[in-house]
């Protein structure tokens, strides 16, 4: 897909850029358009990598709740690019692609449990400004998740919040991932904002 970003893709060199390349190529098929941008501060690119990984290994909260809650988070900011992979991510790691299609009119959606509409509300309350969380809707969720996936997701929609909003300022958008692979385009966010 051709971009304009605010910031344009650096060429990716070195030993480090090979490596970085071969890797990314192996898993998704060609190299996103954000690393060519986050390639002029490397250490900005690894630290955002290490940190996602980190957040990947952690099992307190459900897969499907963090994948669903980030792509709320994008949905909410406008970072098609998070949307767009993350979408593609929920079907590699056999999530409920269905449900994920339906993140951007999630409020309409009849497809989400009680516990995911709340997870989706607290993603979009914690990334207000200023966040609008409620003391009911963190009941709710420590009810029903327990005090350590709360934790986490909180910590999940945090990191969700610094990448969509990094995405967006520097204009990074979607790479096509989903339709690559033959996903049905992603649900269209009703017009007036849900808040």
């Amino acid at each position: 897909m051709a971009h304009t970003t605010r910031i344009p893709p650096a060429e990716i060199t070195g030993v480090r850029g090979a490596l970085i390349k071969r890797m990314i190529e192996k898993k998704l098929g060609k190299v996103p358009t954000a690393v060519g941008v986050y390639w002029h501060n490397p250490r900005v690119l690894f630290a955002s990598f290490g940190l996602g990984g980190k957040l990947r290994k952690w099992d307190a909260c459900d897969e499907s709740l963090k994948s669903f809650a980030h792509m709320a988070v994008a949905s909410l900011v406008g970072c098609t690019w998070c949307l767009d992979f993350n979408y593609f991510e929920s079907r590699n790691r056999g999530l409920d692609v269905e449900k994920a299609r339906e993140i951007p009119r999630w409020r309409e959606a009849d497809v989400f449990t009680a516990v995911e509409r709340d997870v989706l509300e607290y993603a979009e309350a914690m990334s207000q400004t200023p966040p609008t969380v409620t003391d009911e809707l963190v009941d709710r969720l420590h009810t029903a998740l327990g005090p350590s996936a709360v934790v986490e997701l909180t910590s999940v929609i945090a990191f969700a919040n610094m990448s969509t909003r990094g995405n967006v300022a520097l204009g990074i958008e979607s790479d096509g991932f989903a339709a690559a692979c033959g996903l049905r385009p992603l649900a269209e966010r009703p017009k007036v904002a849900s808040v």
